[in-house]
């Protein structure tokens, strides 16, 4: 895959950047090198190997999935110029 010259100013135009016309050249090489790294990549046989997501074999830390209040209900209303059992009272804005 290549990117041409037009193709530099709408990715451009996309991405809301400014590119001059003596920049244009410089870009699409750019852009034309990431994609042969790209395809370049998808030569590899990656048959067997299994998805990793990090470098060293670890496990996630998992907590038990409970519905809590987290215990800090008077913290979260203390600041509040009105409060009725743990809820925020607000003034009624619709009749």
């Amino acid at each position: 895959m290549s990117v041409d010259a037009a193709t530099v100013r709408r990715i451009a135009h996309l991405a809301r950047i400014a590119v001059s016309e003596d920049e244009v050249p410089h870009l699409q090489g750019e852009l034309n090198a990431m994609l042969a790294f790209v395809e370049q990549l998808s030569e590899v046989n990656v048959e067997g190997v299994e998805p990793m997501t990090s470098v060293t074999p670890m496990q996630m830390k998992k907590r038990q999935d409970v519905v809590n209040d987290g215990d800090i209900a008077d913290d979260i209303v203390a600041n509040a110029p009105a409060t009725e059992g743990h809820f925020f009272l607000v003034p009624k804005v619709v009749e």
